[in-house]
């Protein structure tokens, strides 16, 4: 019978969607199962074959779940603000709602032809008012709540306004930005303003001043990750580092939860040890040194207090406010250089380059506490501002980078720690030695070195021991047009909160999408975007007099700020009083199953579970971990192309002529190339896009050659395949299976299409077992044993791999199952019935339409999986090898109940065995119950 894959998958498709087959009730008495997928941002290429390899690999377990009778969450939604969306606003003016509206319909158009068992009933879009109300309510709640250390949990702002009120400062453990002293009577007689600034400096969403990634050509602020060797990702614009007034999040409070509860999580070992290094926790001392001629000290944290006899220099990062205030004027200019270079690189460029030394020598001098020696100040670009105290004495003889530093300019290389090595030529860093050339820790270990030392410092009272974290806050502004407005307007300069029932506070329209002509963002374009504290409402800007009418703040909320709540939503997504039921978060409770990209790993993972942590905090849900099982799916890659820009200009270099060039590597559509060829065609490029309109080529024998690689299917890599014409040709059910049919879900691995015949020969194959040649024919004969064999057999393997999420051997399972099938010309309704409920969580368009030919009327979602019996794989008789003198001689067939020693007799008493043995007693006899028998003689 021919399978029509395009008529069946059309029919399903309708019916799930009319019959609404995958929407969830909340009200059931099944237990639940909450399966997840990181949801997509909806840019204008729509979604390539790399996409749905994590989607079909949770679709396939949330089917799984419902055949086991649990309630399954398993919805759909878009994070739908992003930079891509405003960029194309501002080259053509539309609006970014207009261009989201149009992606998401192309996504969802895609989604639904792959037949994902999604409740669509309960989508949510981070850029919908209705959403961000919410997103804008979980910031309110951030500024008006403090981290009490001593409670070790967020609590009201208004507690801490009591604290305040009852005793000032006085026996206060909170974080904080900076440590400030005052009495409860100074608090009372402090000014409004003095109030909220005081506030600031311990609320959980709080604004200051903070470096930044800016792009002036972007006009915004960007996040490490949108930044590329010093250019923005996006158009290739040169990102400067800038201290700007920020909002920010205190993440940081949460640096100690977030670091142990990694401990209760079924996460990948590599994403736990990169959130566990983005934390980066250090226990050491915080040390004051003074520095010669001034009354600053420069403070530095160390995890190595005992090896400070060896401090000979000291390295401030360029930012740090003291380098104005230390540098001396003859080194100014050197200073004032070196700074403006660093402020090309981001701080991610700046960590991860541990080749390249530089740095500049201020004029001044720090004197070393225990030694009393004087220590040149340097600064350079490997200390961050924002680790630490963005300072750090330099131990060259035990320290790579800092020998690495010492070696270019020449400074003292002092060795404290007791090694064989020559510290002048490499560094020594081990904690097994003991302490030398260190006055009262010499011969002691590290351990009691740092207790002592510590104590020492604490002693002459400069400095204690500490715990330190890498994590800085989360920069919470973006300069940008495209996100969630800061619900926050400003009045005598100080933010204060809308009121919740002035949300959502609503993007205002503006006439263009840049920042302003005297830099503000774009919002500040806006002509209706000012607050009439009198009145509760948003009226027009030009009636800001700052007595009733206050100005709103400008920048819009980071590409995270919707991300980080949104599994919430799922569970009550039309709520208009709140933003999620206590009682519906408490039922659905943790995602059970969430499946996404690693490259999330310090980003939305840590983001998400800090909101979640606070949420809890703060009594409006109960689990302290929103993901407790997560699976970083692999890559699908392509083979992307490549052209050469040359730097500042629009002339691009062919591949091997490239290397005399000073170049940026860009990525092109692999659609632009001339057949199966590396070669360009140089007029369609110029067409692609506006600004390679007027692009100019430097050509080697007449032709632009790009340069190839293999890498992630990316649509910011332009090497992509699309799924429609997979399923146009092989079926939904082909390319589901072909994708899990590629290798362990975990691995990255190429993508081939010639590769779908093989699974689209297999549900051919499938489909015809329910077929005598065109006719529908199932008999209800009882099946053999042979048949529930593999019917038996196909259970424990599925059940096995589902549950180890070992798909791709599952399809290798079916392929077996059916060819043995095929084979015996079985046709047993017993067989193929439970067959179809087996597949089809992997091809569900084909199993419902076998489900429905086989005479049943609603969907076989919900149909029990069948259950194992072990019988069935019980063998009646074994087929034993018997070996003599190690060769194979004959076989024989036994019954599976005999014991070793019946089965011995019975094969030394065989006929052929007798022919062989000649009368001869063996040597030895050895039976392999069930496997083998061996005879010497």
């Amino acid at each position: 019978m021919f399978y029509d894959h395009q008529q069946i998958e059309k029919k399903w498709q309708k019916y799930w969607e009319e019959n609404q087959t995958y929407k969830t009730s909340n009200n059931t008495d099944k237990p639940k199962f909450y399966v997840l997928d990181m949801f997509p941002y909806p840019s204008g290429a729509g979604l390539h074959v790399g996409h749905p390899l994590g989607y079909i690999a949770s679709d396939i377990y949330a089917r799984y779940k419902r055949h086991q009778g649990f309630n399954v969450l398993h919805p759909v939604g878009y994070d739908s603000f992003g930079l891509p969306a405003e960029q194309y606003a501002i080259q053509t003016g539309q609006h970014p709602a207009i261009t989201t509206e149009q992606n998401i319909n192309r996504y969802e158009e895609q989604l639904r032809k792959i037949g994902f068992s999604f409740d669509w009933s309960r989508e949510v879009r981070t850029s919908d008012a209705s959403y961000y109300k919410w997103t804008q309510w979980i910031f309110i709640q951030l500024y008006h709540s403090w981290y009490n250390k001593n409670t070790d949990k967020a609590e009201p702002i208004d507690s801490l306004i009591h604290h305040f009120e009852e005793k000032g400062t006085e026996g206060l453990n909170a974080n904080q930005n900076d440590e400030l002293n005052f009495t409860a009577e100074e608090w009372k007689n402090a000014s409004e303003i003095d109030k909220e600034d005081i506030l600031l400096n311990y609320r959980l969403a709080y604004r200051a001043e903070t470096t930044v990634n800016w792009c002036p050509a972007l006009g915004t602020v960007l996040a490490n990750d949108e930044v590329k060797d010093g250019k923005s990702e996006r158009g290739g614009f040169p990102v400067f580092q800038k201290k700007m007034m920020q909002w920010s999040m205190r993440i940081s409070a949460y640096s100690e939860r977030l670091l142990q509860g990694l401990n209760t999580l079924d996460w990948p070992q590599p994403l736990k040890d990169s959130q566990e290094y983005w934390i980066g926790k250090s226990q050491g001392a915080q040390v004051q040194f003074k520095v010669e001629g001034h009354d600053e000290t420069v403070e530095v944290f160390t995890t190595r207090p005992d090896t400070i006899f060896g401090a000979t220099f000291m390295v401030l990062a360029p930012e740090n406010p003291l380098v104005e205030t230390i540098t001396t004027d003859a080194q100014k200019v050197k200073v004032d250089t070196y700074i403006e270079e660093t402020s090309k690189k981001t701080e991610r460029d700046r960590m991860s380059d541990v080749k390249n030394v530089s740095g500049a020598f201020t004029g001044s001098y720090a004197i070393n506490p225990f030694s009393n020696e004087k220590m040149p100040i340097y600064i350079s670009d490997y200390v961050l501002m924002g680790y630490g105290t963005g300072a750090v004495m330099a131990v060259p003889a035990h320290d790579e980078r800092d020998h690495r530093f010492a070696k270019k300019f020449n400074l003292e290389i002092k060795k404290v720690v007791e090694t064989e090595e020559d510290v002048q030529e490499k560094s020594f860093d081990s904690k097994d030695s003991v302490c030398v050339n260190s006055d009262f820790l010499n011969g002691l270990h590290y351990n009691e070195a740092k207790a002592k030392m510590i104590s020492e410092i604490e002693t002459k009272g400069i400095g204690h021991g500490t715990t330190n974290y890498r994590q800085r806050d989360a920069i919470f502004s973006r300069q940008r047009y495209w996100g969630e407005p800061v619900p926050i307007y400003y009045k005598d300069g100080m933010p204060y909160t809308l009121p919740t029932s002035a949300l959502p506070l609503e993007l205002p329209e503006v006439e263009k999408y840049l920042p302003t002509e005297d830099g503000d963002p774009p919002l500040g374009n806006a002509k209706e975007f000012a607050w009439d504290e009198a009145n509760q409402k948003v009226v027009a800007t030009d009636l800001i007099d700052d007595k009733t009418i206050f100005p709103l703040e400008l920048s819009t909320m980071p590409g995270w700020a919707g991300s980080s709540w949104y599994f919430l939503r799922y569970m009550d997504p039309n709520d208009e009083e709140t933003f999620v039921k206590k009682e519906l978060a408490d039922y659905w409770g943790q995602v059970d199953l969430y499946i996404g990209g690693s490259e999330h790993a310090t980003g939305h993972l840590l983001y998400s579970r800090f909101w979640n942590m606070f949420l809890k905090d703060r009594g409006y849900i109960s689990h302290d971990e929103p993901f407790q099982k997560l699976i970083n799916q692999g890559m699908i890659l392509g083979m992307s192309a490549f052209v050469y820009r040359i730097d500042g200009t629009n002339q691009y270099v062919s591949k091997n002529l490239a290397k005399d060039y000073q170049t940026q590597q860009i990525h092109v559509d692999v659609s632009l190339l001339k057949g199966t060829s590396d070669e360009l065609d140089t007029e369609a490029f110029k067409a692609w896009r506006p600004d390679y309109a007027d692009a100019e080529f430097i050509l080697e024998d007449g032709k632009y050659i790009t340069d190839r690689e293999v890498e992630k299917m990316s649509k910011s890599k332009y090497n992509v395949v699309n799924p429609d014409d997979i399923c146009e040709e092989y079926g939904a059910d082909g390319l589901r299976l072909y994708e899990m049919f590629l290798g362990p879900l975990e691995q990255s691995k190429p993508w081939n299409t010639q590769g779908l015949s093989g699974v689209y020969g297999f549900l051919k194959k499938f489909w015809n077992l329910y077929f005598n040649g065109d006719v529908f024919e199932v008999s209800d004969e009882e099946p053999t044993k042979a048949e529930y064999k593999v019917l038996h057999t196909l259970i424990k393997k599925v059940v096995y791999d589902i549950e180890n999420f070992s798909f791709n051997t599952s399809v290798s399972s079916f392929m077996i199952a059916v060819n043995e099938l095929q084979k015996i010309k079985c046709n047993k309704r017993n067989i193929l019935e439970p067959l179809a409920v087996i597949i089809s969580p992997y091809a569900p368009h084909i199993c419902e339409e076998l489900w429905s030919l086989l005479g049943h009327d609603t969907s076989l979602e919900f149909e029990r999986f069948p259950a194992l019996n072990e019988d069935y794989l019980v063998e009646d008789e074994i087929e034993y090898p018997v070996s003599v003198n190690g060769k194979m001689k004959f076989k024989i067939s036994l019954s599976a109940q005999l014991s070793a020693k019946e089965v011995e007799d019975l094969v030394i008493s065989n006929e052929k065995m007798q022919q062989i043995l000649e009368g001869k007693t063996p040597k030895k006899i050895i039976v392999v119950p069930h496997r083998i028998v061996n005879i010497v003689i």
